[in-house]
């Protein structure tokens, strides 16, 4: 008999820190919380099958590299729950994750975090064995991501003085991860430590993650942030109102180039032009060796309709096309340090990289 019921709770620094869980486990379905309806709204959605969690993957109802991923992990588990036992099992659910592997290109922690699901099902011939499996599987890749949240956050508020002011664009909180985040755990660590003074947060065009996401997760903990146009964060920089640039990612190619969120890339720009540190924070997960440089990421492209109607409003006139990447890459000559569970990496480059990893790292797409 598989059993199958567990509540994952959104993990957090401290008491104060958004106690509500962006992922519950229930029976075979999926909880998520719709992330697209916040701040306004604080909903869930069931997903109990691979279309249904396809579908919030795609649609950013859960987003965030790591939390991509990890979602994706337990949708290996639906996938195999919702596989009739038979000759065509192992087919069939194969055919499952390739769904899943096809909602996201840019971020691979989906399709490591599969990869991995891959093998625990390979490794576990026979329906309620590999649902063990790979359920255990994914409450191992949500209690990793935690540590490697609280690690990063360690070491990046090493990097911060007493009485910092930190930039942020997007979304890197725990609505991003299993727990505390990549760049906001950073900021949560150092504003525990009593050396942070407040946040910026790029709204992060046209989705709006850091004015949405980011403001209401902070506010919720206690943390003073404002927001700001992403057109304004130049000039916030010229004034010398920030002393450091921390930003998360969604992959970093194996010379150090990181893609992340589009609007990034001339926050790296500014911060170089002004003197100013720019941080990139990120899982093991996110790394990818098999990705030279990056030029190799593959950007996604999203639909018109998040320029042309983000609220009931149309904007454009039906003549005028659009370009809506969802990311862009930073060069790793504008990043000052990378960040992850393992250590502060300066200057990153291909050989710096392979020296922390310990190993040649090789993801899938």
């Amino acid at each position: 008999m598989v059993s199958l019921s567990c509540v994952f709770p959104f993990c957090r620094a401290n008491a104060d820190m958004i106690p509500l869980p962006t992922m519950q486990w229930m029976e075979g379905n999926l909880r998520l919380l719709d992330q697209r309806k916040l701040p306004s709204e604080e909903t869930y959605i069931d997903c109990r099958d691979i279309d249904s969690l396809a579908e919030a993957i795609r649609t950013l109802a859960v987003r965030g590299a790591p939390a991509i991923g990890i979602a994706a992990a337990f949708g290996a588990v639906i996938a195999a729950l919702t596989t009739d036992p038979g000759e065509k099992f192992n087919e069939a659910f194969v055919a499952k994750i390739d769904i899943l592997e096809g909602t996201r290109p840019t971020a691979v922690n989906l399709f490591h975090c599969l990869d991995i699901q891959r093998r625990i099902f390979r490794m576990n011939p026979g329906r309620d064995s590999a649902i063990e499996a790979l359920l255990e599987s994914a409450r191992d890749m949500m209690r990793s991501d935690l540590e490697a949240s609280r690690q990063m956050g360690r070491f990046g508020a090493d990097l911060l003085e007493k009485g910092s002011v930190v930039l942020t664009h997007c979304n890197a909180g725990g609505l991003a991860t299993a727990g505390l985040g990549t760049a906001l755990a950073v900021i949560y660590e150092a504003w525990e430590r009593g050396i942070l003074e407040k946040v910026y947060a790029d709204e992060t065009r046209p989705l709006l993650q850091g004015a949405r996401l980011t403001a209401w997760e902070l506010s919720r903990a206690g943390i003073p942030v404002d927001v700001l146009p992403d057109s304004a964060a130049a000039s916030l920089l010229q004034k010398g109102e920030v002393d450091a640039v921390i930003v998360g990612s969604d992959r970093i190619a194996a010379n150090g180039d990181a893609a992340n969120k589009i609007g990034t890339y001339p926050l790296a720009l500014a911060a170089k032009e002004h003197g100013i540190p720019f941080y990139v924070v990120a899982p093991l997960s996110t790394f990818d060796l098999s990705t030279p440089c990056g030029s190799g990421i593959e950007i996604e492209q999203r639909g018109r309709n998040e320029l042309n109607s983000p609220g009931e409003r149309k904007l454009l006139p039906e003549s005028a096309g659009v370009w809506n990447p969802a990311f862009d890459v930073t060069p790793a000559t504008l990043i000052t340090a990378i960040i992850c569970e393992k250590g502060v990496l300066f200057s990153p480059d291909a050989d710096s990289l392979r020296l922390l990893l310990g190993k040649d790292r090789q993801f899938k797409k």
